[in-house]
């Protein structure tokens, strides 16, 4: 109960937003454009609102950030890094902080102006007269303000936060279920919603326009092929990526292991790592963004959402996967995608399944 509510209060103030950009959007299609323009200030008033707040306070962490950053290796040296997980000094890159706040939230509030808008539509399918087209541009900004929040904290420190937080509230198995469904439908609700659903279009007519039909035996079986051939391609990039002194990343591993590891000790957990991916993310970023912000740009922040893979190998393979999820679209619909990204998330979780049980023998 207390997830639902979480969700729930995160995804309002966003879900207000699509909702009024659509209203406005609606009314620029039918003609009444002054009316248009009102909603479109109401819907981005929240934007401007939170971007302004992180500007102003990522600006004021970087001037602070090198007596953070000394707060943090006295913390380091004196060994009490792990006792003092939850401090602000706890952190590898205060500035990088700073800056992922500041830096994103001044092109978020940029990309709400009309010469930003005009230049984004040349270089991608978006509409710069479309407000919706506008808002979601912006909130495109929240991606790396994310990203960058991660890396500056550090994936190392964030793993220790994370067991922190577990050793004083423990979450089971099926809590941690239970919280990846709730988010992956909240991520494919809000792709229904900023479509246009309960605003401007019914919701078959939402469906239709996120790519999501009933698939034929073709197409399934075209998706689980891709999935089946993109494991071993994406085994060889890691190998040659290793080879290069590029490969896998201990902390990233740590990372992905906190977050995810209960799903790969059960078939539940297997299921749920493929077909909670697939119906969310699926949905958002190839069912809803792809059109607009074509294939490249969707993949790209596809694997930048991937937080926990910082910037590494791992996110280079995520937005190669990516790009064959975005040509799946295009040449079939979202549902076969997401017919090929549940079957290779489920394989790697029962290749990793596997893996553990036999080191237990």
């Amino acid at each position: 109960m207390a997830e639902l509510v979480q969700i729930t209060v995160m995804m309002a103030p966003l879900l207000f937003v699509l909702v009024m950009a659509n209203m406005a959007e609606k009314r620029r299609i039918e003609g009444r454009a002054q009316k248009s323009r009102k909603l479109a200030r109401i819907a981005f008033a929240p934007l401007v609102i939170f971007y302004v707040a992180a500007f102003l306070a990522g600006f004021d962490i970087q001037q602070g950030a090198p007596v953070l950053g000394r707060v943090a290796e006295a913390m380091h040296q004196a060994g009490i890094r792990e006792q003092a997980a939850f401090e602000f000094g706890a952190i590898d890159s205060p500035g990088l902080i700073g800056m992922g706040l500041w830096l994103p939230s001044l092109f978020g509030l940029l990309l709400l102006t009309e010469p930003a808008r005009q230049g984004a539509a040349r270089i991608t399918n978006l509409d710069a007269e479309n407000p919706l087209h506008a808002g979601a541009l912006s909130l495109s900004m929240l991606i790396f303000i994310n990203l960058l929040a991660t890396v500056g904290v550090g994936l190392g420190n964030a793993t220790d936060l994370l067991q922190a937080q577990e050793a004083l509230e423990p979450t089971s198995t099926g809590g941690t279920i239970a919280m990846i469904w709730l988010q992956q439908i909240a991520f494919a609700l809000t792709a229904l919603v900023g479509v246009g659903w309960l605003t401007r279009r019914t919701l078959g007519e939402a469906l239709e326009r996120l790519g999501l039909v009933v698939p034929t035996r073709r197409q399934v079986l075209l998706g689980v092929g891709w999935a089946f051939l993109l494991i071993p391609m994406i085994g060889l990039i890691g190998a040659v990526s290793t080879f290069f002194g590029v490969g896998a990343n201990p902390d990233v591993e740590r990372l992905t292991e906190q977050m995810l590891g209960p799903l790969f000790q059960s078939p539940l957990g297997i299921l749920t790592l493929g077909a909670s991916a697939a119906l969310g993310e699926e949905t958002v970023f190839r069912g809803a963004l792809q059109p607009p912000f074509g294939l490249v740009v969707t993949a790209l922040l596809f694997a930048l959402l991937h937080s926990n893979y910082g910037i590494s190998a791992s996110t280079a393979i995520v937005f190669l996967l990516g790009l064959v999820l975005g040509r799946l679209r295009l040449r079939h619909n979202t549902t076969t995608a997401m017919v090929t990204h549940a079957t290779y998330n489920m394989i790697l979780g029962l290749l990793t399944y596997i893996s553990l049980s036999l080191m237990e023998l």
